[in-house]
Formats: C-alpha cells, sequence, structure tokens
C-alpha cells in the first residue's frame, strides 16, 4: 500500500511539466506525482506544440531552460539535435540562435521522460482530463478516481473567445477565431484578402506563416493602438544596473525613460533597460498600489506587452519585408461593425485619426489571445472549482486569485491551501509571469510550496535554484 503523499497536477504544458519535474528533483523519494494532461507529450502546452516552422523562440536559446539548471542547458541541447543542422535560418551572424519554437517542447518532453523513467513509478502522465474534485479526490475523463493530497492547477492559456461583433459570423467560412488550428492558415489563398485582429506575438506569427507558405496578397491587422512587437536585441550586452522597485506608476516610468535615454548615451539600446525591468517585474508589480495596477492595465499594458514580449529576428524580418512592399498594413483603428456575404466579410474601422475605414476580407482572423478573464468557466474543473468557492478570478480578470505563495483564494477571501496555481493563471499576484524564465522560477517556487505544505522532506543535493 502506497502511503507516500500524491500531488495531481492538472495542465501538462511548460507549468505542468516544469512542477513535476521540480517535484522529483526536490524530493527523489516521498512523494507520487499524476500530470493529467490530453497530449501525447507533456511539456509543450499551446506555445511550444507548433510544428509550424515559422514559429521561434522568441529570445535566443541561450536564455531558455528550466529554473535551476545550468546556463545555456537548452542552447546546447538544441545545438546537439540534428534539428539544428537542419535550420541554418535559426543561427544568427552574432552567434545566437533562434530555434523553432518545437524545438523547446521536445527538450522539456525529453527531460520528463528522463525524470519519469528515474522517478521508479512516483511520476506519471495521463492522458485524460480532469473534470472534477470532490473530497480530495479527482475524477477524469476518462473514469479514473485519483485521490490528491495536493492539487496543482497549472491551466494558463483559455480558448480565445469572439468579440461580440464576431459573435453572428461563429460558423462563416472567412472567419478564423483560433489560427493556432493545425492546418487552417493553409486553406488561405496566394492571393487572398486578409485582415487580422490584434497585432501581437500571435499576428506576428500569422504573418509569418502565411509568408512561409506562399502568400503575397493584401493583409490589414489593427489594434486599438496598433502597436506591433519588437524585435530582440541582437548580441551580448551588459545588465542595466538601474533599480525600479519605489515610487509612484508614474515615478518609475519616468525613472525608465531617463534611464532609457542614458543608455542610448551610452551606446546601449532600449532593450538592456528594458530586460531590468523585467527582472524586477514581480516586485514592481507586488509594490504598486491597487489603483496604480489597474492604471497600468488600462494605460500601458499594450506598451509594455510590444517591448516586453519580443518576437525573434527572423519573424521581424518578416513583417518588415511585407510592410515594406505594400503588402501588410498596421492599423490603429477598432472594429464598429462587422458585415458579411456568403464568402467575404466587411469590416468597419474607426481609426484612432483619420475617417473610417472599410475593409474587405477573403479571411478575418482573430488573434487577440487567450480569453484569460473567462478562465474560470473555460473547462469543466475550473467551474466546477469556482461554483463550489475554491477558486476565483482575480480583479484584473487576469486568470486566477492566488496569494504570495501560489494558493488558491477562493469565495470570500479564503485560501484553500492544498490547491496551488501553477503560470500565467497566478499572474495577477506576480506580475511577471508571462516570460518563460519568471514562469520556470515560478515553478520550481510551486514545487517548493506543494512539498512544504505536504511536509515532505527535500533533497540537499536537488536545490530547486
Amino acid at each position: 500500500m502506497q502511503t507516500e503523499p500524491h500531488v495531481v497536477i492538472v495542465g501538462g504544458g511548460f507549468s505542468g511539466a516544469a512542477v513535476a519535474i521540480h517535484l522529483l528533483r526536490l524530493a527523489p523519494v516521498g512523494v507520487r506525482v499524476t500530470l493529467l494532461e490530453p497530449r501525447e507529450v507533456p511539456g509543450a502546452g499551446v506555445a511550444y506544440s507548433t510544428t509550424e516552422p515559422s514559429h521561434r523562440i522568441n529570445v535566443p536559446a541561450a536564455r531558455m531552460q528550466l529554473a535551476g539548471e545550468e546556463e545555456g542547458a537548452f542552447d546546447r541541447w538544441y545545438r546537439s539535435q540534428p534539428a539544428f543542422a537542419e535550420d541554418p535560418q535559426a543561427l544568427l551572424e552574432d552567434g545566437a540562435v533562434y530555434p523553432q519554437r518545437g524545438q523547446f517542447g521536445r527538450y522539456v518532453a525529453q527531460r520528463f521522460a528522463e525524470e519519469a523513467r528515474a522517478s521508479g513509478g512516483r511520476l506519471k502522465h495521463l492522458r485524460e482530463q480532469a473534470l472534477s474534485v470532490n473530497h480530495g479526490e479527482v475524477i477524469t475523463d476518462g473514469g479514473r478516481r485519483l485521490q490528491a493530497d495536493l492539487l496543482v492547477l497549472a491551466i494558463s492559456h483559455p480558448p480565445p473567445s469572439l468579440p461580440t461583433l464576431a459573435t453572428p459570423f461563429a460558423t462563416h467560412p472567412a472567419l478564423i477565431a483560433n489560427p493556432w488550428r493545425a492546418g487552417v492558415l493553409a486553406t488561405i489563398a496566394p492571393e487572398a484578402s486578409v485582415a487580422v485582429m490584434g497585432t501581437g506575438l500571435t499576428m506576428a506569427d500569422t504573418v509569418a506563416t502565411l509568408t512561409r507558405l506562399g502568400h503575397r496578397g493584401p493583409i490589414a491587422a489593427f489594434s486599438r493602438r496598433g502597436l506591433l512587437s519588437r524585435s530582440n536585441l541582437s548580441g551580448s550586452s551588459e545588465p542595466w544596473p538601474g533599480e525600479y522597485d519605489r515610487g509612484t506608476l508614474r515615478q518609475r516610468l519616468r525613472q525608465i525613460r531617463l534611464d532609457i535615454e542614458r543608455a542610448a548615451e551610452q551606446g546601449q539600446a532600449w532593450q538592456v533597460v528594458l530586460d531590468a525591468v523585467r527582472n524586477q517585474g514581480q516586485s514592481i508589480w507586488q509594490g504598486l498600489t491597487l489603483a496604480d495596477r489597474q492604471r497600468f492595465l488600462r494605460h500601458l499594458r499594450s506598451y509594455w506587452d510590444v517591448h516586453r514580449y519580443r518576437i525573434a529576428p527572423q519573424v521581424a524580418g518578416v513583417l518588415e519585408q511585407r510592410q515594406r512592399d505594400g503588402s501588410l498594413r498596421v492599423l490603429a483603428a477598432r472594429l464598429t461593425a462587422l458585415e458579411g456575404d456568403a464568402q467575404k466579410l466587411a469590416l468597419t474601422l474607426a481609426p484612432r485619426r483619420g475617417e473610417t475605414l472599410r475593409v474587405s476580407a477573403d479571411h478575418f482572423i482573430l488573434t487577440t489571445g487567450p480569453a484569460h478573464g473567462g478562465l474560470t468557466d473555460s473547462q469543466p474543473l475550473l467551474r466546477q472549482l469556482s461554483q463550489r468557492g475554491l477558486i476565483r478570478a482575480d480583479a484584473f480578470g487576469l486568470g486566477l486569485d492566488v496569494d504570495r505563495r501560489s494558493r488558491a483564494i477562493g469565495g470570500e477571501g479564503r485560501i484553500t491551501p492544498n490547491l496551488l496555481v501553477s503560470g500565467p493563471a497566478a499572474r495577477a499576484c506576480f506580475g511577471e509571469l508571462m516570460g518563460l524564465p519568471q514562469v520556470a522560477d515560478h515553478a520550481a517556487a510551486v514545487a517548493d510550496e506543494a512539498l512544504r505544505t505536504l511536509g515532505v522532506k527535500q533533497s540537499a543535493r536537488c536545490p530547486a535554484f
């Protein structure tokens, strides 16, 4: 009879797989872990399961790894793989590599498999979905009943939601509500006219994919501010020494702008300053008042996103070329009306400046990203936990409400100690929790909290950091 505490992790993307790996590294004995993930291979999730060649990681490979690994672990692994030799575009002149995104998913999956083999059966992956939890018993869609001493929610990216104006056209042949769906972009003819709602990372991926497939028709991409994700900095640079953990939002913003000017005077790019801000992101966020957090989300979030979440130089090059040849227009505008005939959709756009525009499109692609505000209603388990008052949406519409120990907060502010949240769903508390280094560190912290909660002794040989 097994008496070791049992941790059940729901969601086997990067966050879930990383928590599982850390649990076994921190406690090679003394704990059992079951990862519930319907995909065949854990570790990839939405972002890293793509097989599209034009989808690349957005930072050099040297900055991608699990927390606690030696610096450059993924970079060295990738350079030893056949995929590196087969993809000459991955290597830039400065020596940095930007692999196809699916390669990092393969890397995490391999690390998970290694940990599972070494665990002696303590780490298992079940290709099933959790439906409900009652008195610690997790019920899956496969009919299993798993008794869990602690539950980790690693569910971060619900499906996109349709804009209100698009709802009547949900089944229209021109509407592509989820560009991540396998093969959906391959159906677009080379000369087809395309409208894209959203101008961030997913839009960049979409345009890169269409271009690789031979599309040369007109693309009109729009968002309220019309901001494109910036390219990542090529080459190496010294870390910027700025500190931004004091003052109001306005004061910190002023300091960041001054430091960008100062960096330019020293011949350094703005990216080095933003990287310093990113590294302090969680402490900055947690030091802001509630009102300042709301101001940031309302007025500055879109600017932060395009500077913080940058794109690979290869993808940036595609966007720049399409803009130069006139086949890509980027507009600061909002959708005010949507009409359609049997095949096409007609969009009415209200620009921030200028007269109303009308755009006719053979295809209308939504790249506004996951509907994080509706996370608690995105799948049966979360819906049930919410109805029971064990979880709740956070005040900012970013995901789930948690405390600083990543414990779920439910109805009336009650903490659920044996229910932890890992990954971007917890970012309302931690702020900077979308970039992989921060997600990796958070997964390690969640694993540590889980073992402390269960009273499992950690191995001194396997530190989390």
